[in-house]
């Protein structure tokens, strides 16, 4: 039976984990190497790591990098970061990473999606749409939040369904960073518009905050990144995740499971 996931997500700059909040000025908090370690540890569902840097500079997957973070990692990786090329993707999952995410390549190109799925499975093709709220619509921006992409929001979902993407994520710029909960109308509204497994980014502060993302989206992933890296209200740095049976009662909470 599929299950909500609860996902951390790290970004990494200049090699270094970092946060952000709305996109900009990256906080630098650690290594993510010793954060995946950590997340061994805590038996975490699945991880994302995205490579910021890679996509606005133009450089193409540390694949190094990409090789330890994989060989370090004991739970599903998603990895994403200037990944403009089917064969980038297939190196990518030769180093045992199990999904490799795209934004603006596949946003830019969408004709790419159906490359990577065909070399590498549509089940390892997850395509993330940064987004801001513009009035009643949600505007698709690329590279980092720097550049509107002039596309709707529904118009990259569709195209990703069905040119071979297997996961969406959609990241809200807005919410980023500022741990006061997930932009609920958006995860909503996105689960309406496909069957693909979703995954929502942007915005949670507490686990409170995941309960009510999968009682309202059901079958999700719920991704997060200041919550797993930051402690109290002076955010100080420390990695966390909850235990099995913590997160086997939000979902039961949340699905109004039988207990």
């Amino acid at each position: 039976m599929l299950r909500p996931r609860i996902i951390p997500c790290l970004l990494v700059s200049n090699g270094g984990l970092v946060k952000t909040v709305g996109f900009r000025e990256p906080k630098y908090v650690g290594d993510p190497i010793n954060a995946v370690k950590i997340f061994n540890e805590k038996e975490t569902d699945e991880l994302i790591v995205l490579d910021i840097d890679s996509t606005s500079s133009g450089a193409e997957p540390d694949f190094k990098r990409i090789g330890h973070l994989a060989a370090e990692c004991r739970m599903p990786l998603c990895y994403g970061g200037g990944v403009k090329t089917a064969e980038q993707a297939k190196r990518i999952v030769a180093l045992g990473v199990e999904k490799v995410a795209v934004s603006s390549a596949a946003i830019e190109t969408p004709q790419l999606l159906a490359r990577m799925a065909g070399e590498v499975g549509s089940q390892s093709v997850v395509v993330i749409i940064d987004l801001r709220k513009r009035g009643p619509v949600w505007e698709v921006w690329t590279h980092n939040g720097t550049r509107r992409a002039g596309k709707t929001m529904e118009q990259v979902v569709a195209e990703s369904a069905s040119l071979g993407a297997g996961e969406i994520v959609v990241n809200s710029i807005d919410q980023d960073g500022r741990m006061k909960g997930y932009d609920l109308a958006l995860a909503t509204h996105t689960r309406r518009l496909t069957t693909l497994p979703l995954t929502i980014l942007g915005g949670a502060g507490s686990l409170e905050d995941i309960e009510r993302l999968i009682e309202a989206c059901g079958v999700v992933g719920a991704a997060a990144g200041s919550l797993f890296v930051f402690k109290g209200a002076y955010r100080a740095v420390l990695i966390n995740y909850p235990s099995q049976e913590r997160r086997d009662e939000i979902i039961r909470r949340s699905l109004r499971l039988p207990g």
